[in-house]
């Protein structure tokens, strides 16, 4: 029973992950989610009451997915520079296996960015992003490099991050014949591209 329990509990939370991200929070309501997911509303509401609880268990599964990865990362005894290699390597493969979750997260941001904090901290997320802002400072210090405004290095990399994503259909159709190119060829480019302007910021 379980494990049926269980299994229904993914579905709809894969599910409403898919609206979410495809239609924003205020434009998913759950008789959508019970519809897509192939239940009825008593169903859904007996695993989530409310939309706010289908929106934590689904933000929570996708940062689940990158923020324990992320942190595993920056706890490795190698450079700072290495380290956020390697943490662009990990966002970047789960962006391409899921293209529409930086415009939901930018949505969201647009819409009510503290539901979005608000619902970060109340899964404990907050936590986990202190002690990787903690272990850039002390990369920092420990390699002599430049300090730059912490919001700037936050921004800097995010902003390089996120932009071909939210692009991404503009640049397949001007430069590549389809997705797949753009995944193999620009992606990794521009990964390249993003370490040379954390280097230019850190680096004396």
């Amino acid at each position: 029973m379980t494990e049926i329990t269980d299994n229904h509990e993914h579905t709809i939370i894969e599910t409403a992950k898919q609206l979410f991200v495809a239609r924003g929070y205020e434009k998913t309501c759950m008789c959508d989610i019970a519809a897509a997911a192939g239940i009825n509303r008593t169903t859904l509401h007996y695993y989530f009451r409310t939309k706010e609880k289908m929106f934590q268990a689904v933000f929570g599964s996708i940062v689940q997915t990158i923020v324990p990865k992320l942190k595993s990362i920056f706890d490795e005894n190698i450079p700072l520079l290495a380290k956020m290699d390697k943490a662009l390597d990990e966002y970047i493969s789960i962006f391409i296996y899921n293209p529409y979750l930086p415009k939901f997260v930018i949505g969201e941001i647009q819409r009510d960015v503290n539901h979005l904090t608000d619902t970060a901290r109340s899964l404990g997320f907050d936590t986990y992003l202190s002690e990787i802002m903690q272990d850039i400072y002390v990369g920092i210090e420990q390699e002599n490099l430049n300090k730059p405004p912490i919001v700037l290095v936050f921004s800097t990399f995010y902003s390089q991050l996120i932009f071909p994503f939210l692009a991404r259909n503009l640049i397949v159709a001007l430069f590549y014949e389809n997705d797949m190119e753009f995944a193999e060829k620009f992606m990794q480019e521009w990964k390249k591209n993003v370490i040379n302007q954390m280097r230019m910021m850190l680096e004396k």
